[in-house]
């Protein structure tokens, strides 16, 4: 046998086999999980399987799952977002605001982005500029954004804005494309886009090494300040595209809207995958992580748990979920 073919036959038996490699796959841990509760809430309470419930779920994981993805891009750098319920919230009530006051709906939601995507720059600027550690800035423009949208809505409810019905806006959020909600077709291809730039792009490679090694990263003259600005700005603004969507869909914006989320994006992230320290996370991870962290909002509600008791079972989920994640680090990846 010549050394070539040997060699191909060596490289052969080196190579993980297909079982070896799923089992080191973090995404294939939690789309079993998720497999698992589909299956337990359709033998507990078969409404859950039913079409309209199914369509509910696919609506309202798209909110949470938007945002997700901004999220999980500061994650893989190593930083952290807690702004993006306030900047959520503000960005709702700000397009719907400007609509009110007589503005088109293009024009309106157009710069309702740019306040979220200064909120996003604040941040970036903060982080890098001023070395600050992200959970500072963003927990002050959380509070920032926040009180600037109960300046804005003075604690009332805008519903005043009112396109006609038939206007496309409405459909943005309430409306249905090929039998599938609107919302959940932009978070698919808003999840495909954002999965193309960080696995097929310069631009991907670079934000997972920043997370990787920072240091290391500058050392071979990546453009590190410049990156951890992007990943915040696009953070804010799609926080604020799911503000505007949930308007869409409301037809009307309040002060407390994405209140909290922030916790349920974080955990959504976590679930999927991303790793809090940076440098690992896939938009599949997260995209199946928004999906569980609803199917068991979902389920709880119909089988009619307690309210109070639902955060119970997500920071259980969260916990187990990055156990799960340790155990695979440190057991299946040694094999």
């Amino acid at each position: 046998m010549s050394a070539t073919g040997a060699s191909a036959q060596e490289r052969l038996k080196a190579r993980p086999s297909l079982a070896r490699r799923l089992l080191r796959s973090r995404e294939t841990g939690i789309v079993g999980a998720l497999a698992i509760m589909i299956v337990g809430l359709t033998l507990f309470q078969p409404d859950f399987a039913s079409t309209d419930n199914l369509l509910n779920v696919a609506r309202n994981v798209s909110f949470v799952g938007i945002v997700v993805l901004g999220q999980a891009m500061v994650m893989i750098t190593g930083g952290i977002d807690l702004s993006v319920g306030s900047v959520w919230g503000l960005s709702a009530v700000s397009a719907a605001a400007f609509m009110a006051a007589g503005l088109g709906v293009v024009p309106a939601c157009l710069l309702a982005l740019l306040i979220a995507a200064a909120f996003g720059l604040f941040n970036g600027l903060c982080v890098t500029k001023l070395r600050m550690p992200p959970f500072v800035p963003t927990l002050a423009t959380m509070s920032i954004a926040r009180a600037l949208a109960l300046v804005v809505t003075r604690g009332k409810a805008i519903d005043e804005f009112r396109p006609s019905y038939d206007d496309p806006f409405f459909a943005l959020g309430g409306g249905d494309t090929f039998g599938l909600p609107n919302p959940f077709l932009v978070f698919v291809v808003l999840s495909i886009v954002i999965g193309i730039a960080l696995s097929r792009s310069v631009y991907g490679r670079q934000l997972y090494a920043v997370g990787g090694n920072e240091r290391a990263a500058r050392l071979t003259g990546l453009p590190v300040d410049r990156l951890k600005i992007s990943v915040y700005v696009v953070s804010s603004v799609l926080a604020g595209i799911a503000g505007i969507i949930e308007v869409s869909y409301l037809s009307s914006a309040i002060s407390n809207q994405g209140l909290g989320k922030e916790l349920s994006v974080i955990a959504a992230a976590v679930i999927g995958g991303t790793n809090l320290t940076g440098g690992e996370g896939t938009v599949i991870g997260v995209f199946v992580g928004a999906v569980i962290l609803e199917v068991l909002r979902n389920g709880l509600v119909l089988l009619g748990t307690d309210a109070y008791w639902q955060g119970v079972f997500v920071g259980s989920v969260i916990v187990l979920a990055v156990f799960i994640d340790q155990l695979r680090k440190g057991v299946w990846g040694s094999r």
